[in-house]
């Protein structure tokens, strides 16, 4: 009876929530959502930048009027930090708006769309609402979850006209770097594949490495990345999003399509000065450079776990340890009010081995890396 009753209590909190629910967490396990420290959200744990803060509070008046509907100046400032032109970029509500809109316009209706994964869930969501099908090319865990560029190149061969990528990738943390990705683009263009390509994460990579495709801009038209403010500037209710292109043609559908002042007045002022805020920049960078390599290495070392070179600002981890469930693995944190996230919800994850963790303050990953220990030391 007691082993039924844990069986059934394990399978209601998988039921009940698998990502960054505060609100349902609080609920099931009664811990205040201020106590818990959210390591499933990977989100800048440095929080709000000072100058942002102080720029938000001095700017409250902007929200008595409209925004520029071009956003012209913060699309200057994006340009001038990622390095592409201010004519190749769009502004939306948050990267989720800009995933549909883009999804929408390029019609997969009755058609099959490519989606690399195990990834986000937002992507199959939006092919289907706009009336396609996915079918998925599955990372696999044997190559530590790189990407087979050749016979993915023989999948694109084969008939989607639409391919989704995340890079760096949630949750392996994996990703794709300029050369592989210019082999990528050049197969799509060879076969009339349209790629999308979710940055989300790509600020976060380590010095010295590029995964960002935005170069690529200047030789290939066939692609769209896709970027937004909430995980590396913190700020995921100003829900500032922004998309890159040198298929300008494109970028004016989708405005057509976009509803007018889809950003409000106060997002755009914070976005005219984050971008250049150059002393969080940095010291964002070398946070999460740091921590990353720590634990990165201090994980190799235990011999219950497998890990996974981390391009992002968070791990995958896989159990090695027999009777040990990542559900396990996340009950034992919660309790301790530190909530990673258990990945058996992404397809190609679902044997309950994999769990992914973001990378906080020094402390905090000191505090569950030691709750770590005890249940799979």
């Amino acid at each position: 009876m007691e082993s039924k009753n844990r069986t059934d209590n394990m399978t209601e909190i998988k039921e009940q929530f698998h990502g960054s629910d505060l609100e349902k967490i609080e609920r099931f396990f009664g811990i205040p959502k201020e106590q818990i420290t959210g390591f499933g959200a990977n989100v800048n744990p440095l929080g709000v930048s000072p100058k942002m803060r102080k720029k938000l509070t001095e700017s409250i008046d902007v929200i008595t009027s409209y925004p520029d509907p071009d956003y012209r100046k913060l699309r200057e400032h994006i340009a001038a930090y990622t390095g592409c032109l201010p004519e190749q970029i769009l502004v939306g509500n948050g990267c989720t708006e800009l995933i549909s809109l883009f999804i929408q316009l390029l019609d997969p209706k009755g058609q099959t769309a490519l989606i690399v994964s195990p990834t986000y869930s937002e992507y199959e969501r939006e092919v289907r609402l706009a009336g396609g099908s996915v079918s998925y090319y599955a990372l696999k865990e044997a190559d530590d979850f790189q990407l087979d560029t050749e016979e993915f190149c023989r999948i694109l061969a084969s008939g989607p006209r639409l391919c989704i990528l995340c890079n760096p990738n949630n949750p392996t943390s994996t990703a794709v770097e300029p050369d592989t990705m210019r082999r990528v683009l050049s197969c799509c263009r060879s076969h009339g594949v349209f790629l999308i390509v979710d940055e989300t994460y790509a600020e976060f990579a380590p010095d010295g490495v590029s995964v960002s495709s935005v170069e690529l801009l200047k030789e290939y038209d066939n692609f769209v990345i896709l970027r937004g403010i909430s995980k590396f500037f913190a700020a995921p209710g100003l829900r500032l999003g922004y998309a890159m292109t040198s298929r300008l043609s494109l970028l004016a559908q989708v405005k057509e399509r976009q509803n007018p002042w889809t950003l409000n007045s106060l997002a755009d002022a914070a976005g005219s000065l984050m971008f250049s805020d150059t002393d969080y920049i940095n010291e964002t960078r070398r946070l999460i450079s740091s921590e990353r390599e720590r634990i990165y290495q201090e994980l190799l070392t235990w011999k219950q776990i497998k890990v996974y070179k981390p391009y992002a600002n968070f791990i995958l981890v896989r159990i090695l340890k027999k009777g040990v469930t990542s559900c396990d693995v996340f009950v034992h944190a919660i309790k301790k009010g530190l909530m990673l996230r258990d990945c058996s919800s992404f397809p190609g994850l679902e044997d309950e081995t994999f769990f992914r963790f973001c990378f906080m303050m020094p402390e905090k990953n000191d505090a569950l890396l030691d709750c770590l220990r005890e249940i799979l030391g």
